[in-house]
């Protein structure tokens, strides 16, 4: 059983937490035996993929498989040409050099439904979106790629893993993933 879910802001992504402040996966009715594959950090949302299938997390999460993953990023300020070329030439993250990756303004920029809580809003600071492709996925990566550059993550949305996208569906919500969008996650 394959199953996407979008995950909202502030929902950890596991089962069960020490700390009952912290919402977890299990407010969501998800069917017995099933565990994330990979992780969102709390403060993250977007596509997530849930599995029976044990193997399935090393199929999809080791970076020799090359499957992409691609993240809409809300940074403060606008990034130039250099910064983006920056971000996907791969740069030194806590003693590890990232892969390089994908990275580029979003044109148009989307408009997206607002989060709660919102994000922080300065007057004299524009803010910009950003898309960004990874093959690796490291903790918090994204976020400290784009503090690297000097642009601080203001929103962190993931938009699709493989050719898989998370389409229309809504925050909080989940679905089966079919045999055929199976091949666009695992390439098989």
């Amino acid at each position: 059983m394959l199953i996407a879910f979008n995950k909202p802001y502030g929902v950890l992504s596991q089962f069960t937490s020490d700390d009952p402040r912290h919402v977890t996966l299990a407010k969501f009715g998800f069917p017995k035996n099933v565990y994330p594959l990979g992780r969102l950090d709390a403060d993250s949302e977007g596509l997530l993929l849930l599995s029976d299938e044990a193997e399935l997390n090393a199929k999809l999460l080791n970076p020799r498989q090359g499957h992409s993953r691609t993240y809409w990023v809300q940074v403060e300020n606008i990034p130039g040409e250099k910064d983006l070329l920056k971000l996907g030439n791969g740069l030194p993250i806590k003693g590890h050099l990232t892969l390089p990756c994908r990275a580029r303004i979003l044109e148009p920029q989307p408009v997206m439904e607002e989060r709660d809580p919102p994000i922080r809003f300065r007057k004299n600071i524009p803010t910009c979106w950003l898309e960004i492709s990874l093959t690796e996925g490291k903790n918090r990566q994204v976020r400290r790629m784009t503090a690297a550059i000097g642009f601080p993550t203001l929103r962190l949305l993931r938009v699709s893993i493989g050719s898989y996208r998370l389409g229309g569906l809504k925050t909080g919500q989940r679905k089966p993933v079919t045999a055929g969008e199976r091949r666009q996650i695992f390439n098989n």
